[in-house]
């Protein structure tokens, strides 16, 4: 069986378009590759990952789809298209010539209309995705979560998966009201989650294994062995410590699970979700 990192990035660092890291994010302020990722995969028995959009643009796919066709462990890619574009159509017509494309996403943390999925423009292009088999990463924080259940019940048949277990405030021990969201998103079986950037939520500096257990407790229970996969959110999770640490807390974690368990969260459930080749 597949052992896939299901959710990490690439980038030739541009200070105006990668705005979002921040001064305090200075150790992801440089170009990140495949050569950087692929020895981490190596080094943790992993076959390959899936390569998720960091750019809210179609150049920033045609760099993937490039990176991709130079290196075959990258086994998918999560591009972006705009869902609320009339011609979203021609867009996803012309990326279905691309196997390695798997899905799209949309950066809704970032919005400030919270329920901007909810819009009729934005539901018309989830619907286009589900035409042409793609699937769609939900990334949003906490307070959105209310929305993302409201979009899996309007789409039973669209294959969805939560970005950073809804990026929940562990720094600040927050668990109750999202633990009640996560739990009515998780209803819906079409549903997957991404155990995944975790720890750029908890104290960078200063976290331990332990913050991140009632978390972690809450999203296996939710969605089940069947639905969670492994995203180590590299290189951004450098912020908070290295690759090794991140993979660690979840490698301890699972552990005391059954190995047919532990194999779909490894790779089977990702595998399966992006419909990735062995």
């Amino acid at each position: 069986m597949l052992r896939i990192d299901s959710h990490q990035h690439f980038w030739n660092f541009d200070p105006i378009r990668d705005s979002w890291i921040t001064e305090d994010m200075g150790v992801i302020r440089r170009d990140f590759l495949p050569g950087d990722l692929l020895p981490h995969l190596e080094s943790h028995g992993l076959d390959g990952c899936v390569a998720v959009q960091s750019d809210q643009s179609e150049a920033h796919n045609d760099y993937l789809l490039q990176l991709a066709a130079a290196n075959p462990f990258i086994r998918g890619i999560v591009g972006w298209v705009d869902l609320q574009s009339d011609t979203v159509e021609e867009s996803l017509e012309f990326y279905c010539r691309h196997k390695v494309m798997k899905g799209f996403r949309h950066v809704l943390q970032g919005e400030t209309d919270r329920a901007l999925m909810l819009k009729p423009e934005f539901k018309r292009g989830i619907k286009a995705l589900g035409e042409y088999g793609y699937s769609y990463d939900i990334l949003i924080f906490s307070d959105q979560l209310q929305y993302a259940a409201r979009l899996a019940e309007l789409f039973p048949d669209q294959k969805f998966v939560l970005d950073h277990i809804a990026k929940p405030l562990i720094r600040e021990g927050v668990v109750a009201g999202w633990a009640e969201d996560i739990r009515e998103l998780a209803r819906h079986d079409h549903v997957y989650c991404k155990v995944s950037g975790m720890v750029t939520e908890a104290d960078w500096s200063n976290w331990k294994e332990d913050d991140f257990k009632p978390y972690l407790d809450v999203v296996f229970e939710a969605f089940g062995p069947g639905r969670v996969m492994f995203g180590s959110d590299w290189p951004v999770c450098l912020v908070a410590g290295g690759y090794d640490r991140m993979l660690g807390i979840v490698k301890n974690y699972t552990a005391q699970m059954r190995k047919e368990e532990q194999d779909l969260f490894w790779g089977g459930n990702a595998a399966r979700f992006y419909s990735l080749q062995q």
